[in-house]
């Protein structure tokens, strides 16, 4: 299909006419019925044929245009099949991609309409150029330099790190991603005391900056389960002097401060207007008041450790001008 490149913008009549035809769901079947390698057509079933919108919009991709999209069902029983007909009147080296774009635009669509598996959207490339014959590959992997390892890797299982199942004592290994890892394993057991022996080792190694230690420390408190986080932080200080002054500080706002309290205020300002509104509502905004307190407590602490606003924003929930407020 003749477009200007990124645009999807027809610029030749090629396509007007092709579309005139193949938007029949009788001329579509019998095209599909000429042209399918054999493998393919024998799990089509061409008398369900559909004609379905053509155009996807990604904002990933912006816009996305196929010129004919079929949906059918399988010969196999339960199934979705597509067939995605492009035209193409001049050799693009980037066809085959295009159509692996086209392709997944079409299963996403899919996917949203409530399905649960995804179709087999075959790519079909209708070639009128004056150069002959096609000039390029239609395997989109021959776009690789090295095809025969992006095979590989696209039709295999993706690299899978599931922290859950690797053990405390292999993570210990893990030089500086070893605090990150242990951590995020085991955050929200209320009991992380017994984290305490190991997340000393690995301090006492070294392998992180003091204030990738502040970070890990803010994310305990505010995402972890532990009913003691200042106690907690009090030990690790005690057992890593190299870090004590950072630890220290951190144990030091929670005492001053105390996380709790927001939440305690919120919920006793609710229970007072619940007299007068109902005391189902004022519990309810007096838990959503003491949360939110809490949060600006938590990013308050985060910000004066040196944490950057993104990042705040990011672990907290609180918006943009929230976070900037705090800052002043």
């Amino acid at each position: 299909m003749s477009k200007k490149k990124g645009s999807g913008v027809t610029s030749m009549p090629h396509d007007a006419v092709f579309k005139q035809f193949l938007t029949h769901p009788d001329i579509a079947r019998d095209f599909l019925g000429l042209h399918l390698p054999e493998r393919l057509l024998a799990i089509c079933d061409l008398n369900t044929l559909q004609l379905a919108p053509g155009s996807f919009v990604d904002e990933s991709l912006r816009a996305l245009y196929s010129d004919v999209l079929y949906s059918l069902k399988t010969t196999r029983g339960d199934g979705y099949i597509q067939v995605l007909i492009e035209h193409q009147s001049t050799p693009d080296s980037e066809m085959a991609f295009r159509l692996i774009r086209y392709a997944l635009a079409a299963m996403q669509r899919h996917l949203d309409a409530g399905h649960e598996k995804l179709p087999l959207v075959i790519p079909v490339l209708f070639y009128t150029g004056k150069r002959s014959p096609y000039p390029y590959s239609t395997n989109w992997l021959d776009m690789f330099h090295d095809p025969s390892t992006a095979q590989t890797l696209y039709s295999s299982h993706f690299p899978l790190v599931d922290v859950t199942m690797i053990p405390d004592d292999e993570i210990m290994n893990h030089r500086s991603m070893a605090a990150l890892t242990l951590l995020q394993k085991h955050i929200q057991q209320r009991d992380v005391d017994e984290l305490l022996d190991r997340l000393t080792e690995i301090l006492l190694a070294e392998y992180i900056t003091g204030q990738q230690l502040v970070s890990l420390i803010n994310y305990l408190v505010y995402v972890g389960e532990t009913p003691d986080a200042e106690g907690f932080i009090r030990q690790l200080a005690q057992r890593v002097p190299q870090y004590k002054d950072e630890l220290m500080t951190i144990a030091q706002q929670l005492e001053q401060k105390g996380i709790s309290q927001g939440l305690k205020q919120g919920l006793k300002q609710g229970l007072e207007q619940g007299l007068e509104q109902g005391l189902e509502q004022g519990l309810e905004q007096g838990l959503e008041q003491g949360r939110q307190q809490e949060a600006l407590k938590i990013a308050r602490t985060m910000l004066q450790n040196g944490l950057d606003s993104q990042t705040v924003m990011k672990m907290t929930g609180l918006s943009e001008a929230e976070v900037t407020q705090l800052c002043h």
